[in-house]
Order: C-alpha cells, then sequence, then structure tokens
C-alpha cells in the first residue's frame, strides 16, 4: 500500500470515528478532534471545563466506539493511591494456605477517565504520574506494566476551587493538550435535549480495536516534517521563556517559566496525526499554529503580575504566533538576493 493510500485510509477512518461519536455527543466538534489527537499521538490530555457539558460522556463514548477497556476515577479527598493502582491481598487455595496476590485497580485500562482530578491529594494525584510517563505501576517492588493502548483523560471544574488540589506543574506537563470544553449554543442545546428527553438515545458502534489503534499511532510518527517547520515550533517554545532574545514583550513581562521540551514534542506529535487528518502526509506551519493553543497553554507558568492583571495563556500564545516568524532570520538573510 502507497504513502498516500495508507494517509487516505487513515483520514477515512479518522473521520469515521469522529462521526461515531459525534451521533452521541452533540457539537464540540473541536474538543472530539483534539481529543482524537491525543489518542493518536500517544498522549493524555486534560479536559477543562464546567460539570454538564458531557466530558464523561465523550470518553465513554470514545471507549466503545475503539472496543477499549474503559475505566472511571471519580477523584475525591479521601482516595489513595492504591484505590488507583490496586493492592496485595490475602487470597486461601484449596488446601487452606494462604498467600498474597496483587488486585489490579482501576489504572489497567485503555481508556482512564480521570473525574475532577484536582479534588484529591497531591499524595493520590502522583501515583499517576508513572503510569502516565512509563505506561507502567510498581507496586512493592514489582513494576506492571499497562495495556497498549493507554491514556488518561483527566477533568477539572476550572469554578469551584474551594476543597481542590492544584495539579503540579511536572504532573500538567505530562498531559500532551489541554482541551477547553465550552458550553454549547442554542441549536446544540436543543439538539442535545432531544436525544436525551426521548424514548431513547444512540448506541455507539465499535469501529476499531487496539491493535488497528497502535497502527494509526505507527504511521502517525512516519508523517514527514520539514527541518525548517521542525525549528519554527522549537523557536515558538523557547520564545515562550521570559529570557529569551524572540521573547514578545507580553512574555517577558508576564510569564515566570516557558513551555518545556514536552510542549515542542507535543506540537510535533499533534500536528502529524492534524496533518494526516487534512490530507496530507507532512506537516505544515498551520498544523503548528493549530495545535499551539492547547498544547503549550497548560505550560505556561505566570507570574504574580500576570496572574493580578488576569493574563490568559492562550493570550500569551496569541502573541507567540503573530510575533515568531515562520522561517529564522539566519535563513531570511541566505534567501535575500
Amino acid at each position: 500500500m502507497s504513502v498516500e493510500e495508507r494517509a487516505n485510509r487513515f483520514r477515512a477512518n479518522l473521520e469515521a470515528l469522529r462521526a461515531e461519536i459525534g451521533s452521541v455527543v452533540v457539537g464540540q466538534d473541536e474538543v472530539i478532534r483534539q481529543v482524537l489527537l491525543c489518542l493518536l499521538a500517544g498522549g493524555h490530555a486534560m479536559l477543562e471545563g464546567v460539570p454538564g457539558l458531557g466530558k464523561t460522556l465523550l470518553v465513554r463514548t470514545l471507549s466503545q466506539c475503539l472496543r477499549l477497556t474503559f475505566s472511571r476515577i471519580q477523584f475525591t479527598p479521601d482516595l489513595m493511591p492504591a484505590d488507583i493502582l490496586g493492592t496485595h491481598i490475602v487470597v486461601e487455595d484449596e488446601r487452606r494456605q494462604r498467600s498474597f496476590r496483587f488486585q489490579r485497580g482501576p489504572v489497567f485500562g485503555n481508556v482512564i477517565l480521570a473525574d475532577e482530578i484536582n479534588r484529591a491529594t497531591p499524595k493520590t494525584q502522583s501515583a499517576l504520574l508513572e503510569a502516565m510517563q512509563e505506561h507502567a505501576v510498581t507496586v512493592a517492588g514489582t513494576r506492571y506494566p499497562l495495556e497498549e493502548p493507554f491514556v488518561v483523560l483527566a477533568t477539572q471544574n476550572p469554578i469551584e476551587m474551594e476543597g481542590t488540589y492544584p495539579l503540579p506543574e511536572a504532573q500538567l506537563d505530562r498531559f500532551l493538550l489541554k482541551i477547553l470544553v465550552k458550553a454549547p449554543s442554542q441549536e446544540e442545546l436543543v439538539a442535545v435535549l432531544d436525544r436525551t428527553t426521548g424514548k431513547a438515545e444512540a448506541a455507539p458502534r465499535a469501529l476499531f480495536d487496539a491493535a488497528e489503534i497502535l497502527a494509526m499511532r505507527d504511521l502517525a510518527r512516519e508523517v514527514e516534517i520539514a527541518s525548517h517547520v521542525k525549528a519554527y515550533a522549537a523557536r515558538l517554545v523557547l520564545a515562550s521563556h521570559p529570557e529569551s532574545a524572540e521573547a514578545p514583550a507580553i512574555v517577558k513581562r508576564y510569564v515566570r517559566y516557558g513551555a518545556s521540551p514536552r510542549g515542542a514534542q507535543a506540537l510535533v506529535l499533534s500536528a502529524k496525526v492534524l496533518a494526516l487528518l487534512k490530507g496530507r502526509y507532512n506537516v505544515s506551519f498551520g498544523d503548528l499554529r493549530d495545535v499551539a493553543a492547547p498544547a503549550l497553554r497548560h505550560r505556561l507558568i505566570l507570574n504574580f503580575e500576570g496572574e493580578a492583571e488576569g493574563i490568559k495563556p492562550d493570550q500569551v500564545i496569541a502573541k507567540l504566533l503573530e510575533e515568531i516568524p515562520e522561517a529564522s532570520k539566519e535563513v531570511e538573510r541566505l534567501a535575500r538576493p
């Protein structure tokens, strides 16, 4: 099969998956697209939005469309790491001999919904760190690999902050994208009422299995990215640091720390999947710009002045895209006659 045929098949499969999710989830087209970017780029996603916008429904529908194991973990202040990872229990065989057996926790699944992740204590939040980064967990000195594909989709409410524990920067950095879930329009809300207050609700079809998803991930990593496009992604990330010579004025004034190298990785990986979705086998500058906000917004740490002025990370990213040129100064110099 040629490269073009593989790319066309990838796009057709992804469009079919989007349509199947859309048969259950009304609207939220951009949210669905970004979640699929995470899934096929091999990363995790943070979904932020007020309650009742269908975040849980979206994640559950995704797992049903993919014939993957779904686990929902409701994060609460009294949740312990063992409630997520699992624990050793005492079992008794037919000869009444007792032994310890590891009882796996809900993290042993393919699609993990970490609901209201900021309600658990830092000790419990950190239980996901190894799983998200290494796709394995270690309990009592024994390492247990997690079944692939493994993706964590975490949610948090941006309004109610009482009794919550904000995620540390090290854990936020492990989310490939931060996706903002917004309220539906009037037409979408009417469609929601039609689907959820009638006699029956739509049931999604299972389209792909784990092997097919992993094959699509492999294809996404083969997508070409030219050196000057890759350099643009690197300049965007470096310009988000206030000490950088290319940093815009808004960065120097309001940003305390810029995006990490994982931000550049998130840009490139997400852009590769997006290029395939658009029917191309190479990453463009436009692909990087399209994924810049979800890939970088949770990696920018504002200083006190930025917090006091109510500056949003998306405002900083917009300025980065506006002021950082696609071609470096050296390339522009060499291009002059």
